[in-house]
């Protein structure tokens, strides 16, 4: 019997604090997602708001045109709530400023849970190269310059006042001199590595060769594997204990919980903001309702298209004005104009 491996369900997340993440985002069908310089440079201020916000420790980060990458442990707040606001707000900041509208980027960004002390630094020299390994810069002094990357960073050519440098840098050296000129050796050596696919999104099933060759070993031979982890048989356990036991302590938000929120905040009864209705103020609400169910209890596109019986454009559309509505209070609030 042929398996059809494309029909196999996602599975959820792994996100407990502390976990190193190597997170992916791309642009739809690898489309650009930035276009300039301003484009970047509001999206790095994003992001180092929301990384102070959520108490993540980002260690290295990049960004490309048409995707970006990030590596980072996360903190109080969930993964999620970061990755949300900050791809959700940089689509409308971005749909405005270019005049475009509709998606930006694909619908699920990838995270792989790493093990830190055997990953973490090639992953932020991975992580570096990606402008080399795209032709962007050729030279390490290039590379240094290059102010798009945690790179410049942890070299002193950038500032990005979130980064944790020290992290990273104490493991090359005693004095930052020391640890500057270890970690940029570091980087050289790695120069012409090419694209490692374990450090992208397989772990230990894709280094076996796939689920299916794992699934074919004699029980007693097979090693604890998971396609969303990369480390060792022991780490991907401990793993899955540590999000068995986020999952019964960590408080969940429920879509009704937000919901009787929403409708007493705008005085109207919560089977009202379900409904067809297209008044100004039930829109407004209804629009409220999706962005808080997405950013704080998980709720994808499509649960709530199911929820509010609406086909799921709508609901993505209403998301985005929403987005758009609370970045241009937030500028309000800050500049008082």
């Amino acid at each position: 019997m042929e398996v059809d491996h494309g029909a196999m369900p996602r599975q959820p997340r792994l996100d407990v604090p502390g976990l190193l993440h190597h997170v992916i985002a791309r642009g739809i069908e690898r489309r650009e997602i930035f276009r300039d310089d301003r484009d970047r440079e509001v999206f790095v201020g994003k992001l180092g708001e929301l990384v102070v916000a959520s108490g993540a420790r980002v260690y290295a980060w990049c960004l490309l045109s048409n995707h970006l990458h990030l590596v980072l442990t996360s903190g109080e707040r969930p993964l999620a709530w970061l990755m949300r606001r900050l791809m959700t707000g940089h689509a409308v900041r971005y749909n405005l400023r270019h005049g475009r509208s509709g998606h930006l980027f694909q619908n699920r960004y990838k995270s792989i849970v790493v093990e830190k002390e055997e990953y973490l630094l090639q992953l932020v020299r991975y992580v570096a190269l990606n402008p080399v390994r795209a032709g962007i810069v050729r030279s390490p002094d290039e590379l240094d310059s290059y102010s798009w990357s945690g790179h410049a960073a942890l070299v002193g050519t950038r500032s990005a006042p979130w980064q944790d440098v020290t992290e990273v840098l104490g493991r090359f050296g005693p004095t930052r001199a020391q640890a500057v000129a270890g970690y940029r050796q570091f980087v050289i050596e790695g120069w012409n590595q090419g694209r490692r696919e374990e450090l992208t999104g397989g772990g230990l099933i894709r280094s076996a060769g796939g689920v299916w060759e794992v699934m074919r070993r004699k029980p007693e031979e097979r090693e604890a594997a998971d396609e969303r982890i990369l480390g060792s048989g022991e780490f991907v356990e401990e793993v899955w204990r540590a999000a068995e036991q986020s999952d019964t302590r960590r408080p969940h938000r429920s879509w009704e919980e937000i919901l009787t929120e929403t409708a007493e905040k705008f005085g109207l009864e919560g089977n009202r903001i379900l409904s067809g209705s297209r008044e100004r103020h039930v829109s407004r609400a209804r629009r409220e309702f999706f962005l808080r169910s997405c950013h704080e209890a998980g709720l994808s596109v499509t649960d709530l298209a199911r929820l509010a019986k609406m086909n799921p454009a709508s609901v993505s559309r209403g998301i985005h004005l929403a987005a758009r509505s609370e970045s241009e209070g937030e500028r309000v609030g800050r500049t008082g104009k």
